[in-house]
């Protein structure tokens, strides 16, 4: 698209040096004959043809229909070449285009100042779209040269006006950055088939993924686009399909929601009226430049659950509160039999090279394909981490050093909650288009003869194992395990874990059940389209661990935080069968989930205080025995957890959703003491929340 000659002249702008007598400016050859009082003119108006003839509006800034300026400081040195200095535009197609134009100009006999040959500089203020102008080029120049400012001054003076003009339409900016996408169950299922896929190079075991990641199997935008309701209106707009706040400049973006989880409910089994929960925060998440992003959310809770939830929080409740809220965080009384539970969670993201990328925040981290995780777990509140993951070939590392902490009054130090440290290695392989492998190691450390955060621990390759010896075999609790996943075909894979604290092999070939083969197995299946039913997925998982794994002889260092499993959310001693189908039509979505498990308690009945292995907080060596260990020694107790879910999507970008839920839950020991209680409850509940981490409520 080619500009006016008229509108470019009074588009153009002198320098103030341009006013001095003294000054002679430079002479194309047309110019040569005309006085020397024209020649600034001259060298303008042809400055201005050739402007015209040269210079096109790319098309980019056509169609986005853009207002703004555009700032061309360029120069004419000593040989009479131009050069352009600065240009200062929003859209980077602008600013090469000013730069090609201005280069291609031809070569002129130079300024002169007193007769030697010497630099000249101009600036040219261009407005984008282009307005029919009345002032003079000598009124502008006379404005400038009272005002004394040159180009850079004005470009300055207009600064603030260009960031108010500086946004562009937003694009979904989270679909192609290094955020995490929050890690909920049933939010992943949306996009599990198209990771697994036979053939793609994709790795599923580390989670949270990022849409940087996921993009690349699964379009959002464009389901986002499928399921988007026709709305004129800036409220219907936000309520449907929109974040609250969603704003991009060429260079950054950000998104800000506001975050509910608001339930009302009844406990059949409970001795008070209802259940609620009362959360109200705040989500935003952004991006500044295309590696660094960063992402937070608050939550100001209130809530009182089924009765054996709260009894459960109120069992692992912390040496100076009434409660620890599992998966949430330390809790304070409200009223009388309510919690109140602050939670804060963010993170930076940092992409420094195409292979690596860097997080630091606090939050909660899961290894695993599976509903549950042998490796580690998102069943315990959130703690401050340090994460690497590193990709390249048909491999993915992921590092992760993490702060935790031990809240028990017999370890608090002067009301000071003990720190424990953990590191862990997970390495995946896809090793053909259907087998992947993974290798996973961890150790916990506390700070034991002052020595804090381990810098042993730090190497991102070497065996834990090894280091525990170097230092001493009390001063770490390591762990490691293998998981394998296999694709049957496109819509049904099956998926494993093996974790191993302890393992004698003598013991083994022995056959006696010794306590020391502690391990933990995990197999499973996905069936993706079930019965070609299209977004029905079904899942069968089961998972066993014997006694005393995840614990140790020191029980400071037991594979947990804040008096929660950074494993299983069940600990140790038990074998479970978990049964899972998701269904999806449009915004509409469904759940039915059945867990059926054998586990085993200790009795603390005053007269057999013996550690049976379920309670990974005890010390191993108060065992009764040391061998014919086996699952569901104790208090034997079969539990059976039920639930079925239905909701509607309301804004799919802040993945709001009204829901309804019905649990069952029967919980029946062969002896009941003061805290193993015979149980069976119906829970109904419903609500509206933002989907943007799991309840666990099937303990």
């Amino acid at each position: 698209m080619k500009y006016c000659a008229f509108i470019l002249i009074i588009c153009f702008q002198s320098l103030a040096i341009a006013q001095d007598n003294n000054i002679k400016p430079p002479i194309f050859d047309s110019c040569k004959e005309e006085p020397i009082a024209n020649l600034q003119k001259c060298f303008d108006s042809k400055v201005f043809n050739l402007l015209f003839k040269n210079f096109n509006v790319p098309d980019a800034v056509s169609e986005a229909n853009y207002k703004g300026e555009v700032v061309i400081l360029f120069e004419v040195d000593k040989e009479g070449g131009f050069r352009t200095m600065y240009v200062d535009a929003i859209y980077p197609e602008l600013k090469a285009e000013a730069i090609r134009v201005i280069s291609a100009f031809p070569k002129v006999d130079p300024a002169t100042y007193n007769g030697n040959l010497t630099y000249k500089q101009y600036s040219i203020i261009l407005k984008i779209p282009l307005v029919d102008q009345t002032v003079s080029i000598e009124d502008l120049a006379i404005k400038i040269e009272k005002e004394e400012l040159n180009a850079l001054e004005i470009a300055a003076k207009k600064e603030l006006d260009k960031v108010n003009t500086d946004y562009i339409k937003y694009d979904n900016s989270e679909y192609k950055s290094q955020l995490n996408i929050p890690f909920s169950h049933e939010n992943y299922s949306n996009f599990d088939r198209a990771t697994n896929l036979i053939g793609t190079n994709s790795h599923t075991g580390s989670k949270p993924f990022l849409y940087e990641e996921i993009s690349a199997y699964h379009d959002f935008s464009a389901e986002n686009e499928t399921l988007k309701k026709d709305s004129q209106t800036w409220v219907g707009k936000k309520l449907w399909n929109e974040h609250l706040v969603q704003l991009q400049a060429e260079d950054y973006w950000f998104t800000i929601d506001p975050i509910f989880d608001l339930q009302a409910g009844k406990d059949t089994d409970a001795d008070f009226n209802s259940t609620f929960n009362n959360t109200r925060g705040v989500f935003v998440q952004g991006g500044l430049g295309k590696k660094f992003n960063f992402s937070a959310s608050v939550y100001e809770n209130q809530g009182r659950f089924a009765q054996y939830f709260n009894q459960y929080a109120e069992s692992i409740k912390p040496s100076d509160g009434p409660a620890i809220v599992p998966g949430r965080g330390i809790a304070k009384r409200f009223k009388t039999d309510a919690f109140d539970y602050p939670v804060a969670e963010a993170y930076l993201s940092y992409t420094p090279a195409k292979f690596i990328n860097v997080q630091f925040g606090h939050g909660k981290n899961f290894i695993g394909d599976g509903y549950r995780s042998l490796f580690q777990s998102d069943v315990a509140s959130p703690y401050p981490y340090l994460k690497l993951n590193t990709k390249f070939w048909k491999i993915k590392y992921t590092n992760t050093y993490t702060w935790l902490k031990d809240v028990r009054a017999e370890v608090a130090e002067n009301g000071a909650y003990l720190t424990k440290y953990m590191a862990n290695h997970y390495l995946s392989w896809n090793v053909n288009k259907r087998l992947n492998l993974g290798l996973f190691e961890s150790v916990i450390w506390a700070n034991t003869n002052d020595r804090g955060f381990d810098i042993n621990y730090l190497n991102p390759i070497i065996f834990y194992r090894a280091i525990e010896f170097e230092t001493g075999q009390d001063a770490g609790n390591a762990i490691v395990g293998l998981s394998a996943k296999y694709k049957v075909n496109d819509n049904f894979n099956m998926y494993s874990q093996f974790v191993l604290d302890e393992f004698s092999l003598s013991d083994v070939k022995g056959g006696d059940g010794s306590w020391k083969n502690k391990f933990g197995l995990q197999l499973g299946a996905k069936y993706y389209n079930a019965f070609k039913v299209k977004d029905l997925m079904l899942q069968a998982e089961y998972n066993a661990v014997r006694p005393y794994t995840y614990s140790h002889n020191t029980i400071t260092l037991n594979y947990a935080h804040n008096n929660q499993p950074m494993a299983h959310l069940w600990g140790a001693n038990f074998r479970e069968l978990v049964l899972i189908g998701r269904y999806r039509y449009k915004r509409w979505y469904g759940e039915a989930k059945l867990i059926a498990g054998v586990r085993g308690f200790d009795l603390n009945d005053g007269t057999d205080n013996f550690n049976y292995g379920g309670n990974i907080y005890r010390d191993e060596r108060d065992r009764p025995f040391d061998s014919g260990v086996e699952i569901g020694q104790g208090i034997k107790t079969n539990t059976i957890n039920a639930s079925i879910q239905g909701g509607y999507l309301i804004n799919p970008a802040s993945n709001l959703k009204v829901f309804a839920n019905i649990s069952y839950r029967n919980f029946n020991p062969e002896a009941e003491t003061m805290t193993v209680l015979n149980n069976s409850t119906v829970w109904f509940n419903f609500g509206i929340r933002t989907d943007l981490f799991n309840w666990y409520f099937d303990l």
